[in-house]
């Protein structure tokens, strides 16, 4: 008979599954939350979507530094006269019940009064009174039905910071002036000879002036400081022959309306700035809701349990550990400070630390390190140094976490900027000497009808579009990058770097084979009884692959922290756990992790688990072996390096056994004469993406894990990686080719102001359609780029 589908969750319930109902439910956690919905009126929420409900974590304990009115102040939004606002990042959320649920949190309980999700940041912001109710209250309740907040040091940090809508005001202001702008233009393009808007025509061109004051000098202010800053420092950048075009535009048709002597360009000067303001906008908007600089306070605890010297325990800051304090360090708790271990069995995963996916075992007296999480069981440390001191903390204190990447690469726009600035002011200079000689009256003319019709804005604004909407279609297929910068610089890379586990390996499908002697049906069945009874992740491993359904009713069960687990029945026993535990020597030979099994005393065999690789990883290094070189940094130890070099290129470079210090090192040493990217997973590759020209996180869950990088690439599509670095190439050729097209239109431009022939009307022409057209030029390419990629990846 086939094992049922949990009602709630839509797990399979196996053998143990709970009845209530008439339904089926994979334990009591998913039974329990199905209560709840059903006697607060919400039994709807099985309707909306199959699957709706997430399993229940463990949260014992884990909030009761919520207790903590000086945190609570921290992390609350607004709290006035018995009414507190809060916003909490939810990472389970996934879809459209999980939606409806979380905004009818006020069914569940009186005290909420309204709550709202942001489904893209994956946040919920709770309106709730203090009566009768907390924010720990709060947060076990959305524990309970299965939407445990996630509430990090970072996010405590974070509370309070602003969010900057500047380019979105001064968008708004430059279309408003445009759009007015145009529509007082229009009878002075078409020469319109009607009595009153004759008469009015000065009245007219003064508004358009009203109207542009704020765009030059509000709108366009971003233009001139990067301007001033860029002559400052003795570099033409793109935005000084931009800057000097906006002064031009509009002294020059101040001058005219106040002489009387034309409607000036108020018309180009506002769409101009609209246009650029609008590439800006495009350019800046990419995944907010993706973190790309998380550090260490992404995972360490906003507060930590401190034993007093009575034995009492109380809830404290992390920033108010001293050494010498007294802390308890819980199953699955990131240890945040340097410590002894005092009381405990420690079994440490250092993988966020060192890369090295073995748990580490640790006795009473023994030194334990910031960033490793401890599986299982209670520990009771003594602080050796403060959070600041800690080694993780002094890793993450590196300066190469400092350095600005965007600021130290030359963009395409700013190297081509450079030298049409160049051009621009030395055919202005030019024309202007040629006329003073040959009719003085028209110099002025042709000198500021040069830098109008020559100002930059359609090169400007091929960089803004063409990489932004690469950003779009690159996120349509999981690949998060951090601003258009980064596309540029991964198109110049020549030399890519991987780190192995997590990144090359996925924790979702271990490998696991078994070696010694056959085990008996009655062993079989024994082993499989015991491993249920553990929640150690090695032994959920080897439980979900026993083929035995002979669960029995143990008479005896025995979890030893840190070494192994016992099960007898009926007069006969099995031991699980490491080789000392069951009685055998660990063979030196074994490089890979080994689960070893004895029945009644007698050692018969293990099972080694091995790393699995991700699909199509040897068509990966085939194709970007093609165009670059290749290595592999791995914290690991070098067990598998023969079964990669089957896999990989022959010249593929592999280094195990690297620290954090070390990979960062090694990457800095390329820079020397290679663009270097960085694929990493972890914390201990934060050094080295960091320090890496381009360094792109590989995650398993996107909105949970991001160590500091410039992009995110969502494991399940790591294999287009290289499909990804030749559309960032193809990218920068479109607007080498949206230069062209500028160039043309600015030739045309050129030839009538050099000659004197500008008149109002052709600026009003080419320097709107130059924009337009070039706009309609990048979209189009990149949306054909986008149609082949859907086209590849299928």
């Amino acid at each position: 008979m086939a094992d049922s589908t949990c009602y709630h969750c839509g797990d399979e319930c196996g053998k143990s599954s709970v009845k209530f109902d008439d339904k089926d439910f994979c334990c009591n956690g998913c039974k329990t939350v199905y209560e709840i919905f059903t006697s607060n009126g919400l039994s709807t929420f099985y309707e909306i979507e199959g699957k709706a409900g997430t399993t229940p974590n463990e949260i014992r304990q884990k909030y009761d530094f919520l207790d903590n009115q000086e945190i609570v102040q921290q992390l609350v939004e607004f709290n006035e006269e018995g009414v507190q606002v809060v916003g909490l990042s939810i990472p389970t959320i996934h879809c459209s019940s999980c939606i409806w649920v979380l905004e009818n949190l006020n069914k569940l309980h009186s005290a909420i009064t309204f709550s709202q999700v942001d489904f893209p940041k994956k946040t919920i912001r709770v309106t709730y009174k203090t009566e009768d109710f907390s924010l720990k209250a709060l947060v076990l309740l959305l524990g309970s039905i299965g939407y445990e907040p996630y509430i990090s040091l970072e996010e405590y940090n974070k509370k309070g910071t602003k969010v900057d809508r500047s380019l979105i005001y001064k968008l708004g202001v430059a279309g408003f002036a445009f759009g007015n702008v145009m529509l007082f233009s229009f009878p002075e393009y078409f020469e319109v000879e009607e009595f009153w808007l004759d008469q009015y025509k000065h009245v007219f061109r003064w508004l358009m002036f009203a109207f542009s004051i704020p765009v030059v000098f509000y709108a366009a202010q971003d233009y001139f400081i990067s301007a001033y800053k860029g002559i400052r420092s003795k570099l033409l950048n793109i935005d000084v022959p931009i800057a000097l075009g906006i002064l031009v535009l509009f002294l020059r048709s101040t001058v005219d309306i106040v002489f009387d002597l034309g409607s000036g360009f108020f018309d180009s000067l506002t769409g101009l700035v609209f246009f650029l303001l609008l590439g800006k906008f495009f350019q800046q908007k990419t995944y907010a809701y993706l973190s790309f600089e998380r550090d260490y306070k992404s995972y360490f605890p906003i507060a930590v349990t401190r034993l007093k010297k009575n034995g009492e325990e109380e809830n404290i800051q992390i920033y108010n550990i001293e050494v010498g304090d007294r802390v308890l360090i819980r199953s699955h708790e990131i240890i945040p400070v340097d410590c002894i271990l005092i009381k405990g069995t420690a079994e440490i995963d250092y993988s966020f630390v060192t890369g090295e996916s073995d748990p580490v075992l640790k006795e009473s007296g023994e030194k334990l390190f910031a960033g490793g999480k401890q599986l299982s069981g209670v520990l009771e440390v003594e602080v050796l140094k403060s959070v600041s001191q800690s080694y993780l903390t002094q890793l993450w204190g590196n300066s190469v976490f400092s350095k600005d990447k965007a600021s130290q690469f030359q963009t395409l726009t700013d190297s081509i900027g450079k030298r049409f600035t160049v051009a621009v002011l030395s055919i202005a200079t030019v024309a202007t000497i040629f006329w003073l000689i040959f009719d003085p009256s028209l110099a002025l003319n042709v000198f500021t009808s040069v830098l109008i019709i020559a100002c930059p804005c359609a090169i400007a604004l091929a960089a803004p579009f063409t990489l932004g909407n690469m950003l779009r279609i690159f996120g349509k297929y999981k690949f998060y990058l951090k601003n258009t910068n980064v596309i540029e610089r991964l198109s110049k890379i020549d030399t890519a770097i991987f780190d192995k586990t997590g990144t090359l390996t996925t924790n979702q499908k271990d490998t696991i084979h078994y070696e010694g002697m056959e085990l008996t049906e009655e062993e079989t069945a024994l082993l499989k009884t015991t491993l249920r009874a553990s929640n150690h992740p090695l032994s959920r491993s080897l439980y979900d692959i026993l083929k035995s359904n002979a669960i029995m009713t143990l008479e005896e069960f025995q979890e030893h922290t840190g070494k192994g687990i016992e099960g007898k029945y009926n007069q006969h026993s099995i031991k699980v756990g490491s080789a000392a535990y069951v009685g055998e020597s660990r063979s030196s030979s074994i490089t890979n992790t080994a689960v070893y099994i004895s029945a009644d005393e007698d050692v018969k065999g293990r099972f080694v688990f091995k790393n699995a690789y991700r699909e199509g990883m040897g068509q990966i290094f085939n194709e970007l072996s093609d165009d670059m070189e290749l290595g592999i940094l791995s914290g690991d130890n070098d067990g598998e390096r023969s079964q990669l070099q089957k896999v990989l290129p022959e010249k593929t470079k592999m280094m195990f056994d690297q620290k954090p210090e070390d990979k960062l090192e090694y990457i800095k040493n390329l820079q020397e004469k290679h663009k270097v990217l960085m694929v990493g997973d972890g914390l201990n590759d934060a050094g080295a993406l960091a320090q890496s020209d381009v360094g792109l996180a590989v995650s398993e869950n996107i909105n949970v894990f991001s160590p500091a990088c410039d992009g995110i690439l969502d494991a399940s599509k790591l294999r287009m990686l290289p499909k990804f670095i030749k559309l960032s190439k193809k990218s920068v050729r479109i607007i080498k080719m949206s230069f062209l097209l500028s160039l043309c239109y600015n030739v045309v431009g050129l030839y009538f102001a050099v000659t004197g022939q500008l008149q109002p009307v052709i600026a009003a022409i080419l320097m709107p359609l130059s924009s337009i057209s070039i706009v309609v030029f990048t979209t189009l390419a990149t949306n054909y780029l986008g149609k082949k990629l859907k086209t590849l990846e299928s």
